[in-house]
């Protein structure tokens, strides 16, 4: 019997990379079936027109996932598809609306306690991506082989009965230069939101999901599909949560849900 799905007034959904081998696009269409809210944004590199000019890769899985947005929107979701550096061919349609959903660049979502909140990929804010593009390719490559890494081990820990975890992730965050550019990239992130007039800003490409205070703004990241499996959800009173969806199939809840963080350093304060 299929649970009763969680309703949430917004979902935040990025980094789907749709067109890659990497792409979990089997953990998504489980997630989206324990999960609904009248509002989704899909905030950036959904589809990867990188890795597909490179070789055409679409399963049936990635088809459905798009076919599930469809009929959300046909449904009455509203979806607002935000597009980042993998899918930037999208930025010559802003304002277009594909089967109901509208592409934009950016947008400013108002959560239920009044808070803005500047929706954006940030790939904008990325030096590497716009000034050293064959530097960006070459780390998407070397990504690659470290996607390759964790699959296996991903693989032996599933013949262990052990839950999913992303060696690619562990990696990164082991690495110091890649912990100092996920702090500076908060911090050009959140001063993007001070510029714009908002309370925070929520984004992806980073491939690290997180809700923190920067500064006085909040910054949320939604994370990936493709390592972590994450996704950013809004209740209805305008907290946020990161929901990991580690186990495909296998669950009728989340494995790991961090909650508002932001909220309750507000209230310590």
């Amino acid at each position: 019997m299929t649970a009763t799905p969680r309703r949430f007034r917004t979902l935040f959904i990025s980094d789907l990379h749709l067109g890659s081998k990497p792409a979990k696009a089997d953990y998504l269409i489980d997630f989206l079936r324990h999960h609904e809210a009248g509002r989704i944004y899909l905030v950036g590199d959904i589809v990867d027109g990188w890795r597909l000019k490179r070789s055409w890769h679409w399963p049936q899985a990635h088809n459905d996932v798009v076919q599930k947005f469809l009929r959300q929107a046909r449904k009455g979701c509203r979806i607002t598809y935000i597009a980042g550096n993998h899918d930037e061919f999208l930025r010559n349609f802003q304002g277009t609306h594909f089967g109901g959903i509208v592409v934009a660049d950016r947008a400013i979502h108002e959560a239920a306690d009044g808070r803005r909140y500047l929706v954006i990929h940030g790939d904008q804010f990325d030096a590497v991506v716009h000034n050293y593009r064959w530097l960006a390719t070459l780390g998407d490559k070397a990504y690659d082989a470290a996607i390759v890494v964790g699959r296996v081990i991903a693989r032996l820990r599933r013949l262990a009965n052990l839950p999913y975890w992303s060696f690619s992730s562990w990696a990164k965050l082991r690495v110091k230069k890649a912990v100092n550019f996920i702090s500076a990239f908060q911090e050009v992130l959140a001063e993007e939101a001070r510029r714009s007039g908002v309370d925070g800003v929520i984004c992806g490409h980073i491939h690290h999901a997180v809700i923190e205070e920067v500064g006085g703004v909040r910054y949320i990241n939604t994370g990936d599909w493709v390592e972590s499996c994450t996704a950013v959800a809004e209740h209805f009173d305008g907290t946020f949560e990161i929901i990991h969806w580690a186990r495909a199939g296998e669950i009728a809840a989340p494995v790991l849900v961090a909650v508002d963080v932001g909220a309750a350093v507000a209230k310590a304060a």
